[in-house]
């Protein structure tokens, strides 16, 4: 172990005096370059400190006090040097400052995994409603808890310290979602990234250093979203139903597709929202529940006829909204219903219909995608190419339009030779 360098300097403070005119004296621990600096508690009138003795002149009360005192700290701070190299401890300025007065190193408690993750996620639900979903909270529980179960599976413990997390838990976490938990893989990566931003927290306060993700990626796959084309919504609205329930799922569906709205902004949709322009025409401007942002959408007469048949509705009424929306989960299932006997054979949800408003409302009756994207509340275009689909019909009238123009070019007349 090399030798350290340790230097000690008393010094007084002139720049900032105290209220009796006097200034602090200072001690400065220097071991290899790094310096801590403390206030002994002790003050002298500037101009009885010799600086370049480190003491105070004359051999008065104060000034022998003070002196024996830095004489005193001289010497026990050298006598804890000798007993760190005796000891071939690792030393530093603020480890002989702690030992030299006393200062008990404060032991910080030790850090845990899952209890980190369930204390982010007390505070991600004390936020609900405000800067978190619900649904998002529900999925950091869900991260939590199956973290838990992993590691009482694999390493027969309820816990481990943030600074054990490392790259081989984080692909055994992956392997277990995939296989035991049978997540596909965009899930996988949803569950992984709310353990990123724990990890990430760990490390912006000093609880860990390494980054246990660094150097793995995550793809995720593409998705085929699910859409109707507008014989299916068209057949769906056109459909008789006698169970009151079904008949009010069809409504909302229809709704949410000819005006892109997602379930909870339909849900949360009042009076208010719905406002008219100079010409007369109705608009819905509402910002988007999920992320904030402005939706700018024109009312067509198909949920203009909704409105105005749920106006009186008691729920809305009570509620102050605009239609009677049950919970999501009734409304799938009751979509399902829908689908079969309307014949329809897709996977129906509510968020289908946002899809279908999109790709076959919008794009396929020449909306340009920037119109589609304002319509929707999206902050980009990328954000709306995951919704709309090019369908075969839009790529078969732009090709029947290269069609004609080849068709025109070969009827002019060859150029002689």
């Amino acid at each position: 172990m090399r030798r350290n360098s340790i230097s000690v300097l008393f010094f007084i403070k002139k720049a900032k005096l105290l209220k009796n005119g006097e200034a602090s004296v200072c001690m400065r621990i220097t071991v290899n370059g790094v310096r801590a600096e403390t206030n002994i508690r002790k003050s002298i009138e500037p101009a009885l400190w010799n600086q370049a003795k480190e003491c105070a002149r004359g051999r008065g009360y104060k000034s022998v006090e003070l002196n024996n005192y830095v004489e005193q700290l001289r010497m026990r701070l050298h006598k804890i040097c000798a007993e760190f190299e005796q000891n071939n401890e690792a030393v530093s300025a603020r480890i002989l400052q702690e030992r030299l007065f006393g200062v008990k190193k404060r032991v910080e408690p030790v850090r845990t995994l899952i209890k980190t993750m369930c204390g982010h996620n007390e505070k991600c639900r004390a936020l609900i409603g405000k800067d978190y979903a619900l649904s998002t909270v529900r999925h950091y529980d869900n991260c939590a808890r199956y973290l838990e179960q992993l590691l009482k599976l694999k390493y027969d413990v309820d816990d481990i310290p943030l600074s054990d997390v490392n790259a081989m838990l984080i692909h055994d976490f992956e392997f277990y979602l995939k296989t035991t938990k049978n997540c596909c893989q965009n899930t996988v990566i949803r569950y992984m990234k709310c353990l990123k931003k724990i990890i990430n927290e760990a490390i912006a306060n000093e609880w860990i250093e390494k980054n246990p993700f660094s150097g793995i990626k995550f793809h995720a796959k593409e998705v085929s979203r699910v859409f109707l084309t507008m014989e299916e919504l068209m057949t769906i609205y056109r459909k008789r139903f006698y169970i009151p329930r079904i008949e009010l799922a069809r409504d909302i569906f229809i709704f949410s597709a000819f005006t892109g709205l997602a379930f909870i902004d339909v849900k949360q949709l009042s009076h208010e929202h719905i406002v008219q322009d100079g010409k007369g025409n109705l608009w819905i401007r509402k910002c988007r529940q999920k992320t904030n942002n402005m939706c700018n959408i024109p009312m067509l007469d198909i949920p203009m006829k909704i409105l105005k048949k749920y106006e009186n509705h008691p729920v809305c009424q009570k509620r102050g909204v605009v239609l009677p929306v049950p919970c999501n989960q009734k409304m799938n299932s009751y979509l399902k219903e829908i689908a079969d006997l309307c014949g329809i054979e897709k996977h129906l949800s509510t968020h289908v219909a946002r899809h279908s408003y999109a790709t076959s409302v919008c794009l396929a009756n020449g909306v340009r995608l920037e119109n589609v994207a304002k319509m929707l509340g999206h902050s980009n275009i990328k954000m709306t190419q995951h919704y709309a689909k090019v369908l075969d019909s839009s790529i078969l009238h732009d090709m029947m339009n290269v069609n004609r123009v080849l068709e025109t070019n070969s009827q002019l007349p060859e150029v002689n030779r």
